[in-house]
């Protein structure tokens, strides 16, 4: 497969855990309106507290002392699996549960037992470069390594006929980069009709050469079915890793945005009597930019590095409530402080988000009948912590309901990861459902596969 050129972006241009909001979180049972302004920020409130279960030979550090997480009153979480380094997820359409471990080279394989019984494992795939995103489009497997997707006939557990569908995608190897690419890894989904897409991140915070690199990065590709030639689908996408596609056939991202952000408006936003714009403030840091979780269509612009999704309410005002869902952009002080490069004010409000620095990793949805206990469909998304935060952004698995075609507020499924002193001894990657209605959910820092189900039983 020959290097691609960049692609032309089609069409027009369309398209945090702080204690701001007065309002308390809405309930698992009354998932969040789409339509509202508001989002209040994710709490375990509604849920309790559950010790971890450990199975036959899963007891290692660090669940060689007790574990205990917030869950749904009498959900239970079981340390399934002992998979270090464990990364994105994807159930094969004979029930095995795969794992990406990019810094193995590999994909692992856990094959299911009766009940509770750790499953059996083993490599499905070796010698592949940092291999990430996972998905599949009926017998074909696709595996995103970081410099290409890589596609499989998979049949009864086993894979052959490998074919590079799409080439040519930039890493850490690039010649134009020598080795600086804070974003190499790439996740990749297929839609109904076989399309491909696929994440591209950016090299560093705010690399705006990115934006006419060729091939372009922050941007979300899409190759034909069967592969080839990508074109740019999606642009300004500082990191995409998480990448799903929802219950109507449509492309969503959730987005790691940028750090250290300066303060954008001319005021005194720390109280000091001075005007603040430029500055890089931590308390403005904490909660700026908010992190994205948009419904792609061909052409979309997230804005990235010249546009930033603002969760304030009122704007610039320290004591702001803070909003998640349909979030209008502002510019970025530090690369577009007069909007010559983006005009903010023409991109559409992102549909969803979360706090900023919240680092969501994977995404996947879950349809019709959906979670139990009042869920019902919605998406996943592992939350897997800031790490610049003062204090740090707790992880978290994270349930957004799905309704009439677009998503609600976020809402904390899974959480107790993070210690009060800010160490953590888990940080989810991603969650998905399994075929027994189990949530399956990856933590590369304890190097564990967990499920959880509403019961002490099956899911």
């Amino acid at each position: 497969m020959r290097t691609f050129a960049r692609g032309v972006v089609a069409g027009s241009l369309v398209l945090a855990l702080a204690g701001c909001s007065a309002e308390e979180p809405e309930s698992p049972s009354a998932p969040g309106s789409p339509a509202a302004a508001q989002t209040p920020e994710p709490s375990a409130a509604g849920l309790a507290a559950t010790t971890v279960r450990t199975l036959d030979g899963t007891d290692a550090d660090p669940f060689d002392r007790e574990r205990r997480l917030q869950a749904p009153p009498g959900w239970t979480v079981s340390v399934w699996a002992r998979v270090p380094t464990a990364r994105l997820l994807a159930w094969t359409p004979d029930g095995r549960l795969l794992v990406s471990r990019p810094k193995h080279g590999d994909v692992v394989e856990l094959r299911p037992g009766a009940g509770d019984a750790v499953p059996a494992q083993r490599t499905l795939l070796s010698g592949l470069n940092q291999p990430h995103g996972l998905a599949f489009h009926k017998d074909t497997l696709y595996v995103a390594e970081s410099d290409q997707v890589n596609a499989y006939t998979y049949r009864n557990g086993a894979v052959s006929g490998r074919k590079v569908v799409v080439g040519g995608l930039p890493d850490d190897k690039s010649p134009d980069l020598r080795g600086a690419y804070s974003h190499a890894l790439k996740s990749v989904a297929v839609g109904e009709d076989g399309a491909i897409y696929i994440s591209v991140g950016s090299t560093g915070n705010i690399s705006e050469e990115d934006r006419s690199a060729d091939p372009e990065r922050a941007t979300i590709l899409k190759a034909p079915p069967g592969g080839g030639e990508p074109t740019t689908f999606a642009r300004g996408v500082r990191n995409g890793t998480g990448l799903a596609i929802d219950p109507d056939g449509a492309v969503w991202t959730a987005v790691n945005h940028r750090d250290n952000i300066e303060y954008p408006h001319d005021r005194d936003y720390d109280g000091d009597g001075d005007g603040d714009q430029g500055r890089v403030l931590q308390s403005y840091v904490n909660d700026h930019p908010m992190e994205q979780l948009a419904r792609l269509t061909e052409g979309r612009e997230l804005g990235w590095p010249y546009c930033n999704s603002e969760p304030d309410l009122s704007p610039g005002d320290k004591d702001s409530k803070l909003g998640y869902t349909q979030r209008p952009f502002v510019r970025d002080f530090q690369t577009n402080a007069d909007g010559s490069k983006l005009d903010c004010g023409r991109l559409a409000p992102v549909e969803q988000g979360m706090g900023a620095h919240s680092a969501p990793l994977g995404l996947s949805f879950v349809g019709a009948p959906g979670l139990p206990s009042g869920y019902g469909p919605g998406a996943l998304v592992g939350v897997h912590g800031s790490w610049n935060r003062k204090p740090p952004r707790a992880p978290e698995v994270s349930f957004y309901a799905w309704r009439n075609g677009a998503l609600g507020a976020q809402q904390t499924l899974l959480t107790g990861f993070q210690d009060a002193d800010g160490s953590r001894w888990g940080r989810p990657v991603m969650a998905v459902r399994g075929p027994d209605g189990a949530i399956y959910v990856s933590d590369d820092a304890a190097g564990a596969i967990y499920r959880v189900t509403s019961g002490p039983g099956q899911g």
